[in-house]
């Protein structure tokens, strides 16, 4: 149900609302860790594999990464954030709307997308005459950071990242930005958008992706004794309150 409402109601004129609602950052204030603590409120209903509060998977995510690249703090806390866009659902958001995979809209929908076949029989857009094109309102490699992407937690999260000036590099970002583009970093598709940075980050975000899916177990992390450590990383990367 949740991608068909997904796949339904993501438009272009839905995601530029969005935006305009959200990507100002003028909601509220609060720190990384706070915001982090907030998804023990949050159980995703589009993820299968996870029946727990989002908060343990971050810290699941983050020591995965810690173990096999433990020379990138930054790698690090990426794995520990890049969930907690998520927080949109605590927001009378609709869980379509902020979880599950992600898609360039204005442009056609493209096979590889879950359930494509049969769920975008209803979007206005996969009849509009430019949108439902192969490039849409796109030039040919354009690059993905000139390309709107459905509204979810992911963009959510990049957006508040770049508007409080956090410190993540550009790899970092991408991982945030696109971790939930299955389409594009494991489906192959949307090539035709990418520019040659794109194609340079898309091996880091293949590589946050196996943290990502496979660091999820029922053996809960101690979440108190890893704490000072992740905070150490926030007050480098993303110090003092942000804007949400």
């Amino acid at each position: 149900m949740t991608y068909t409402l997904m796949h339904t109601y993501q438009t272009m004129d839905f995601v530029k609302e969005k935006h305009a609602r959200w990507s100002s950052c003028t909601h509220k204030k609060m720190s990384a860790m706070e915001a982090i603590s907030l998804l023990d409120n949050l159980v995703d209903e589009s993820d299968p594999d996870v029946d727990f509060p989002n908060s343990f998977h971050a810290y699941q995510t983050a020591e995965g990464i810690r173990k096999a690249h433990p020379d990138k703090d930054w790698f690090q806390l990426v794995g520990l954030l890049h969930d907690i866009g998520k927080i949109l659902a605590l927001e009378n958001e609709p869980q379509w709307a902020v979880v599950g995979d992600t898609f360039p809209v204005g442009c056609k929908f493209q096979k590889s997308i879950v359930y494509s076949d049969t769920t975008f029989e209803n979007n206005p857009d996969a009849k509009h005459p430019v949108y439902s094109t192969e490039y849409g309102i796109y030039e040919p490699n354009c690059g993905l950071e000139n390309v709107l992407m459905s509204w979810g937690h992911d963009e959510y999260l990049y957006q508040v990242l770049k508007f409080n000036q956090c410190s993540i590099p550009e790899e970092g970002m991408y991982m945030i930005r696109f971790h939930s583009f299955y389409p594009w970093h494991t489906g192959g598709d949307y090539r035709h958008l990418c520019n040659e940075k794109d194609l340079k980050m898309l091996p880091w975000v293949r590589e946050f992706n196996k943290f990502d899916l496979y660091t999820k177990t029922e053996d809960l992390p101690d979440v108190e004794n890893l704490r000072p450590y992740y905070q150490g990383l926030i007050d480098k990367y993303c110090p003092r309150i942000l804007c949400w």
